[in-house]
């Protein structure tokens, strides 16, 4: 079947003599019909349809701009290419506010018409050509360093590339490759998993050649900005992945310069360890021994883990010998309620040295998606979950601090996240007593059993730096995009939890975590 020609409106009062133009077009595969006045083309545009128009600014009887006017009112999406004399800075205004597509400055030559219509009118399927046959290269170049043996670095760098590729495909549903890539990115969460298996009780023998980890963030990025005679302020949002963030970060360029690196958080990928690792710069055991009361038994409710964020970070600063007067501000934004109070008074902690400020949203979409069948239904994939991030953003309070943030010229902002999260798609059969924790991507408690393909097994807590919490108690962490189901009503709880998204195992996307420097761009 041959492809549907494009129909042009070419509008002119001097026609006649932009035939060869109009003859090259037809030669080219484009139907071009043609309107020597403004009346005559709006009937046009009335009665047929037509995929762009080509409009003299200056013609007899009524003008360009009178014609478009006109033409907007009878299809407000119909791309319009103006034709001048002139490139006048209102025709330049009206281009960029959207009521003309392009303008093209007289005398116009076939060469140019051609590539303006090649850009409306095949621009979408030229541009999937180019993106299909960069991603097959892409694809090889991926798999080849996975063959290479990957170090943490080259993960970092796997990483990045599959959730770019992701946020391009988004924009190209047509090209059928999202599943190659789905499947490309399972893959590669299987060798990440033996890779940190193999590597990361290495990682916490040594204080160097290891990657940076939770506990080494507000080290690294916070402190050394604290010397800058500047108000810093240090955003930690909760549970938020790469693609999520870069979904922010378009929204931002505009008003700051931006900087990203990447860390690993620790294991498990979870609030509790790893947030409290980022604000204390300590692993959970060394956590346990200083502050036992975070630890006590019976409590798996992560926010109440999290209540020593503030003191933890002081202490931090204490052994760091950073004195700021007046003392780290620390706000956590749990509500929109929260949220609002926040941004109304965003503007006066620019007087602190150091604001840090805990955004529980994301975390919270993450596991109201889980029990809700209107949220699964806004967002059943990963494309759509992406979108849903970033329509909150744009509506939140958080987007209102970064906007008037970036209104003050002495303020620096850390922005990172203490973990990110999976779509967990498959079930993992797990046995163990009835004092078990509650979490599916991680579970603590006594002799439990899983099979070691799903799962990495901490038998000994300390190996993990990890709580010991008792004698007896061993730690198991889920790989790639498994979720633990206890034998009991185990096909009930296998369908309940399947495609939620969890945290606390070994994955890229909950582990390699974007740290974003952002400076004001006044």
């Amino acid at each position: 079947m041959s492809e549907k020609k494009a129909n042009i409106l070419w509008i002119d009062d001097e026609i006649d003599l932009l035939r060869p133009h109009v003859l090259y077009l037809n030669d080219k595969g484009f139907v071009v019909k043609t309107a020597t006045n403004g009346a005559d083309a709006i009937e046009m545009v009335k009665n047929q349809p037509f995929d762009l128009v080509f409009l003299d600014e200056m013609m007899a009887g009524m003008g360009g701009l009178e014609t478009l006017a006109e033409i907007k009112r009878v299809r407000p999406n119909l791309p319009v290419i103006m034709i001048t004399k002139n490139e006048a800075e209102s025709l330049m205004e009206e281009a960029i506010g959207g009521k003309i597509s392009d303008y093209l400055t007289k005398p116009v030559n076939p060469s140019q018409v051609l590539l303006t219509c090649k850009k409306f009118l095949e621009g979408k399927k030229i541009t999937s050509e180019h993106v299909s046959r960069d991603y097959v290269q892409e694809f090889q170049k991926i798999t080849a360093a996975l063959m290479s043996g990957p170090g943490y670095n080259d993960w970092v760098d796997i990483y990045r590339k599959l959730t770019e590729w992701e946020i391009e495909l988004d924009d190209h549903p047509e090209l059928g490759l999202r599943q190659t890539l789905n499947d490309q990115k399972r893959e590669c969460n299987v060798e990440f998993g033996k890779f940190i298996e193999r590597n990361y009780r290495t990682w916490l023998e040594r204080g160097d050649g290891r990657p940076t980890l939770s506990v080494d963030v507000v080290e690294k990025y916070v402190i050394p900005t604290l010397s800058e005679q500047r108000s810093v302020f240090f955003f930690v949002i909760d549970c938020l992945r790469l693609d999520q963030w870069l979904g922010m970060e378009a929204v931002l360029e505009d008003l700051y310069d931006i900087t990203k690196d990447f860390y690993y958080s620790i294991l498990p990928t979870a609030t509790p360890y790893a947030r409290n690792a980022i604000f204390s710069g300590l692993f959970p055991n060394e956590i346990e021994q200083r502050f036992p009361e975070l630890w006590q038994r019976g409590e798996d409710d992560d926010s109440s883990r999290n209540r020593y964020e503030h003191q933890l970070l002081d202490k931090l600063l204490e052994r760091k010998r950073v004195t700021l007067r007046p003392e780290a501000k620390y706000i956590k934004i749990l509500d929109a309620e929260v949220g609002r109070s926040t941004e109304q008074n965003i503007l006066t902690h620019t007087q602190n040295t150091l604001t840090a400020i805990v955004v529980n949203f994301v975390d919270i979409l993450a596991h109201s998606r889980s029990d809700s069948e209107i949220l699964k239904e806004i967002a059943p994939d990963e494309p759509a979950y992406r979108s849903l991030t970033k329509s909150w953003f744009l509506h939140s309070s958080l987007f209102n601090m970064f906007r008037a943030l970036a209104t003050q010229k002495n303020v620096k902002i850390i922005v990172t996240t203490d973990h990110g999260s999976i779509r967990s798609l498959r079930g993992a059969k797990v046995l163990g007593d009835r004092e078990a924790s509650t979490s599916l991507r991680y579970k603590y408690g006594r002799n439990l059993k899983c099979d070691e393909r799903q799962a990495i097994f901490v038998k000994n807590p300390g190996d993990f730096k990890l709580p010991k919490r008792g004698v007896t108690i061993n730690y198991i962490i889920a790989k790639e995009d498994y979720y633990f189901v206890y034998p009991t009503d185990y096909h009930k709880y296998l369908s309940q939890y399947r495609d939620s998204f969890q945290h606390g195992g070994i994955s890229m996307e909950e582990m390699i975590l974007p740290v974003v420097t952002l400076d004001p761009k006044v």
